[in-house]
């Protein structure tokens, strides 16, 4: 059975419409054209079946293959949609307003059942600001935060709260994805003081912090991001700051926390300062991305024990995407950075690609987890809008610029359920495309007249790091740690004083071989000459010898050395050569 065509709906001043996504990449016939600028919002539903929109008049919906007329509602002033995950509900909000005398204004948040188009319920929603009932997938339980609370109902009867987890100054709150038991994430900001928090519930235990899966508490946090697991197993917890008290960045402070479902919680060690731009979880639920870091941004792998995994090294980065299947992890720079796509192998760790997506506002992974669409919209830029669909190896498939005067404001994938398109093999050659791929080439650096002839010499503001693999080693190949490694060298240190202290009692005594090695190793025995000048040069020297061998170790444990620290360790050879003349001549 062929793989159903995909659609991409786009949205903009020129209407609303739908392209047949690859390999097509024509106007789909079937969905008419909602033309004019007065297109608000749109949303599909979770398994891509429905699609609803506001027209500025009224919201309709309808059946994606057959374009029948579901149901519509008169809300012309609808700027959010939402279906429910089953697609059994239809969430729309409105701006909130108040009478001209200061009167309470209507609910401006409808519920409205899908199938009979009757509003389930309606209520008060001021802020835009997680404006949206969250569901389990299983629509068996859904929550409202209202005030200090968060009231769930249950099977979508609205007119009952069956359950209520009240929490002072509660501000967020997500709830798991997957099957049952429900699991939801709720945070509470620090005040007077006390520290913020996440908690973790099972719904519906929620008997005070004794009956939470997991806590975690920590200061710096004027705001968090909450990301569970597909299996709903961890949550990962960026909290965030406005201002970095310490002044070492403009963004703020971030830090990552990783809290899991069985109690356990660890803060996420970053090898580099600076911010974290962003953090994904592989679909797979047993690793995460992050990109961090003063730039050139730092990308690492991390399993769940918090270790990494694979380091990407450092880039122009502040992004990155799984693909749906999770085995292509693409890494990204958007904003105010060049829109560099590095399109990795997950796998195998290997890069595929290296694409630039010069300006994209937007970025997203078509469900086939074979192809992409970036688009530069209106208003973040008002310049060159449209969008393109690539292959993952580089290959532009389709571009679409609106006219100069035109704006695009939001295009989107249709949406399938898991499942419907199997991971394919990776491919590392371009697949063959119509379209050219004009990317803007990037621009020499400007050379003075004088300097144009003659050749370039490289010099680099930052040096890039290199990818690497942080796996840990096998037993056999796994190196000491850095206590073992210490204590290792005190016990030889020791083993060769005692072999110095007994040379010094007892000359006559020829030390064994393994002591000779030893001491040859280290330093050599203490030898009196009978001159004190000779004696005096002698005793220097071993001074200067032992003062190299302490800074060896501490470059060994990976200290980093100045410069004339360097040097005193490359004259070591000549300081033996030295010591060895003057002994010689005793």
């Amino acid at each position: 059975m062929a793989p159903p065509t995909i659609l991409l709906a786009v949205r903009g001043s020129e209407g609303l419409y739908m392209v047949n996504g690859p390999p097509h990449f024509t106007e789909n016939t079937i969905f008419q054209r909602e033309s004019g600028k007065n297109s608000k919002v749109f949303a599909f539903s979770k398994d891509g079946s429905l699609f609803a929109w506001c027209n500025g008049e009224q919201v309709n919906i309808v059946n994606v293959t057959s374009h029948n007329a579901l149901q519509s509602f008169d809300l012309p002033k609808t700027v959010c949609l939402e279906f429910s995950p089953k697609s059994s509900v239809l969430v729309t909000w409105q701006p909130y307003t108040t009478g001209k005398d200061g009167a309470a204004g209507v609910p401006n948040l409808q519920v409205f059942d899908v199938k009979t188009g009757k509003c389930l319920k309606s209520f008060i929603q001021k802020k835009m600001q997680n404006w949206c009932p969250c569901w389990s997938d299983d629509e068996s339980v859904c929550a409202r935060s209202v005030n200090n609370e968060l009231h769930f109902f249950e099977n979508n009867n609205f007119s009952t709260i069956a359950n209520k987890l009240h929490l002072q100054k509660v501000t967020d709150f997500v709830l798991s994805p997957g099957d049952q038991p429900t699991k939801v994430a709720v945070y509470v900001p620090g005040s007077k003081g006390a520290p913020s928090f996440v908690r973790l519930y099972q719904y519906p235990s929620f008997g005070g912090p004794q009956s939470a899966l997991a806590n975690k508490s920590f200061f710096k946090a004027d705001k968090v991001t909450m990301l569970w697991n597909i299996k709903a197993t961890a949550v990962l917890v960026i909290a965030s700051t406005e201002v970095d008290k310490t002044g070492a960045s403009y963004y703020g402070e971030q830090t990552l926390h990783y809290i899991a479902t069985n109690g356990e919680s660890a803060v996420v060690q970053l090898p580099k300062n600076g911010p974290i731009y962003d953090a994904a979880w592989s679909p797979n639920s047993t690793e995460f991305c992050v990109v961090y870091g003063f730039m050139p941004a730092k990308t690492t792998i991390f399993n769940l024990k918090c270790d990494p995994v694979f380091d990407f090294g450092t880039g122009p980065h502040n992004a990155a995407y799984y693909s749906p299947q999770g085995h292509i992890l693409v890494l990204a720079g958007f904003g105010n950075l060049s829109g560099q796509l590095d399109v990795w192998d997950v796998k195998n760790y290997k890069l595929i690609s290296k694409p630039q997506a010069t300006d994209s506002t937007y970025f997203a992974w078509c469900p086939d987890g074979e192809h992409v669409v970036t688009a530069t919209c209106s208003p973040r830029l008002r310049v060159g809008n449209g969008y393109k669909i690539w292959h993952y190896t580089g290959s532009i498939l389709f571009r679409h610029e609106v006219p100069q005067n035109a704006e695009l404001w939001q295009v989107a994938w249709q949406p399938f359920l898991d499942g419907v398109f199997p991971a394919k093999a990776v491919t590392y050659h371009a697949v063959p495309s119509k379209v050219p791929n004009d990317e803007p080439k990037t621009a020499q650096a400007y050379r003075p007249p004088a300097l144009r002839n003659k050749p370039v010499t490289g010099s680099k503001l930052h040096e890039d790091e290199p990818p690497q693999n942080m796996r840990p080693l096998s037993n056999s190949d796994k190196p000491l740690s850095k206590t073992a490694l210490k204590n290792q060298r005190k016990h030889e240190a020791k083993k060769v004083a005692k072999q110095e202290a007994r040379a010094e009692g007892n000359q006559e005594i020829t030390p064994t071989p393994s002591v000779q090695n030893a001491l040859q190793n280290t330093v050599p025995l203490i030898i009196t000459s009978g001159d004190p000048e000779v004696d005096k040069k002698i005793k220097n020297l071993r001074k200067k010898l032992k003062a190299i061998e302490q800074l060896k170790d501490q470059a060994a444990t990976g200290k980093q050395l100045e410069k004339n620290q360097l040097e005193k360790i490359q004259k070591e050879a000549a300081l033996l050569k030295e010591l060895e003349d003057l002994e010689l001549g005793v």
